[in-house]
C-alpha cells in the first residue's frame, strides 16, 4: 500500500499528496476500503512533516475520497460502482418508455404566466424569496400534513437534498437509501463521501424489518420518496406509515429527508415520517408538474438546519430566480393551470393502472401505486430489454436503480395509453415464454 501511494505522489505539497491519492483511486489502484498509510508512516517515506501529511487527508476527507475511522485507521471511501448505461440506440419509431419523463401533452402552458412577471428588473439587495410564491407553496404543504417551519426556495430536489447532505452530514456518515432507489440521489451522496445502507421496499413503501435492521447498524440519515417513488412506483400507506414512525423513533437523531418529487400532480396521498423529528427536510418540487426545465422546488425542515441552508444560499448563490418564483406563483393561482393538474393526476393514475392490470394479466408482479413509473421485477433485465426493444419498446433496465435488489425493469408510463399497455404487456410475455429466444420478433 505504502509503495502504491508513493508511486503516485509527485512533489512534496499537501496538494500533490492529496492530488497522488485521489488519482490513485480514480486509476483503481486504491480500492474501496483499503487502508492508507498513517500520517507518520507516509511522511516518513515521503520525508515532509506529518502536519503536510495531515492537512493532504484533510483535504481527501472533505472531497469525500476518504474517510478516517479512528482505531481502524483511514481509508478510501466505499463507493460502489453504479451502472448507469441505458439501453441500445432505440428505432426511430420505438416508444420511449426509458427516460422517466412527464407527457409533454399534460404540462400547463406558462405563456400567460411569463407575459403578466413584472418586467422592472430585481436588483441585488432585495427579499430573498417571491412571498406569494412561498405563501402558496406552505399553505399546500400544510394540507397535506407537512410540519412547516421556515421555507428556502431551491433549484429542484436535488439541490435541495445535496444542500442538506452538504450541512448536515460529513464523509463516513451512513445514509439509509431505498432499494430499488433513484440513482441520482445515489450517486449524490456518494459523491459526498456518504456510505450507502440499502432498504427493501414494497408497493405500501420502505419494508419495517428492513429498517430495523439499517437503523440498528448505525446510520445517520434517512432519504426516501414517500409518494411516486422512482422507480418502483411505491407510495406509502397510513399504516405502513404507522409502523416505520414507531422505530424511527427509537432513534430520534436520525436526519430525515424526503423528497415530494411529482406532490402536485398525484392522486395519492402523502404519508410521510419528519413529523416532530429533530432533524428534517421536506422537499416539494414543481419540475413534474410545469416543467422539467423549470429548475424550482421549496424545501422546509427544522430550524438548525433550514437556517444552515438559508445561510450557505446567501453567501453562495444569494437566490433563485423571482422570474420563476413569479411565473410559479402566478401558475398556481390560475384556476386553468389547477385544473390541468388535476387532469394530469387523473391521467397519470389511469395510464398507471391499466399497465399495472395488463402486467398482472400476464403473470407479472409489478409494483406502481402512484405517479407513473412501474417496476417489474424478473429474472433477467437483459433479454426482456432487447425483447421489447425488438418490438418497438425501449424500456430502462433496472440495475441503474438498484444495489442489493433483484433484477427488474422500469416502465414509464407517462404517455402510454390503456391500449397500448395490453400490447406491452402481451409482448414481455411472449419475449419471456421459454420456447423462444427473448431478442426474436
Amino acid at each position: 500500500m505504502l509503495e502504491t501511494v508513493q508511486n503516485y505522489i509527485r512533489g512534496r505539497g499537501a496538494v500533490n499528496i492529496a492530488g497522488g491519492i485521489e488519482q490513485a483511486v480514480r486509476e483503481g489502484r486504491l480500492m474501496s476500503g483499503q487502508r492508507l498509510p498513517t500520517v507518520r508512516d507516509l511522511a516518513a517515506a515521503l520525508r515532509v512533516s506529518p502536519t503536510t501529511v495531515a492537512a493532504a487527508y484533510r483535504s481527501l476527507q472533505s472531497r469525500g475520497v476518504i474517510v478516517s475511522q479512528g482505531r481502524r485507521g483511514t481509508r478510501i471511501a466505499h463507493r460502489p460502482v453504479m451502472q448507469t448505461a441505458r439501453t441500445a440506440t432505440p428505432p426511430p419509431n420505438a416508444r420511449i418508455l426509458w427516460d422517466g419523463n412527464p407527457d409533454p401533452a399534460l404540462l400547463p402552458s406558462m405563456r400567460a404566466a411569463l407575459a403578466a412577471i413584472d418586467p422592472a428588473p430585481r436588483l441585488y439587495g432585495g427579499e430573498l424569496h417571491h412571498q406569494p410564491f412561498i405563501d402558496l407553496v406552505a399553505r399546500q404543504m400544510h394540507e397535506c400534513g407537512v410540519q412547516v417551519g421556515e421555507l428556502c426556495v431551491v433549484n429542484g430536489a436535488m439541490d435541495g437534498i445535496e444542500r442538506v447532505f452538504a450541512e448536515r452530514l460529513k464523509p463516513g456518515d451512513k445514509v439509509i437509501v431505498e432499494d430499488p432507489g433513484f440513482r441520482n440521489i445515489y450517486e449524490l451522496a456518494m459523491s459526498r463521501g456518504l456510505l450507502l445502507v440499502p432498504v427493501s421496499l414494497d408497493d405500501a413503501g420502505i419494508l419495517p424489518e428492513s429498517l430495523e435492521r439499517a437503523c440498528a447498524g448505525g446510520a445517520d440519515a434517512l432519504v426516501l420518496i414517500p409518494r411516486a417513488q422512482n422507480p418502483t412506483g411505491a407510495a406509502m400507506t397510513a399504516e405502513r406509515a404507522a409502523e416505520l414512525l414507531s422505530i424511527l423513533d427509537r432513534y430520534p437523531d436520525l436526519l430525515i429527508i424526503e423528497d415530494d418529487h411529482a406532490g402536485w400532480i398525484l392522486d395519492c396521498p402523502l404519508y410521510g415520517l419528519h413529523q416532530g423529528r429533530r432533524r428534517f427536510a421536506h422537499i416539494r418540487s414543481l419540475s413534474k408538474a410545469f416543467n422539467p426545465d423549470f429548475r424550482l422546488a421549496v424545501m422546509t425542515g427544522d430550524d438548525l438546519t433550514m437556517r444552515r441552508v438559508l445561510d450557505r444560499l446567501l453567501v453562495g448563490e444569494r437566490w433563485v430566480s423571482h422570474i420563476l418564483q413569479r411565473a410559479a406563483a402566478a401558475m398556481l393561482s390560475d384556476p386553468d393551470v389547477l385544473r390541468s393538474l388535476r387532469t394530469a393526476a387523473e391521467v397519470y393514475a389511469r395510464r398507471l393502472a391499466a399497465l399495472v392490470d395488463a402486467l398482472r394479466d400476464n403473470g407479472f408482479e409489478p409494483t406502481g401505486r402512484c405517479g407513473y413509473n412501474v417496476w417489474v421485477p424478473l429474472p433477467e433485465e437483459a433479454p426482456a430489454v432487447a425483447g421489447l426493444l425488438a418490438r418497438g419498446w425501449a424500456v430502462a433496465a433496472g440495475e441503474r436503480f438498484r444495489l442489493n435488489s433483484p433484477p427488474a425493469i422500469r416502465i414509464t408510463a407517462a404517455t402510454l395509453e390503456p391500449h397500448e399497455a395490453v400490447r406491452l404487456a402481451a409482448d414481455l410475455a411472449e419475449c419471456l415464454a421459454p420456447s423462444r429466444t427473448c431478442a426474436a420478433v
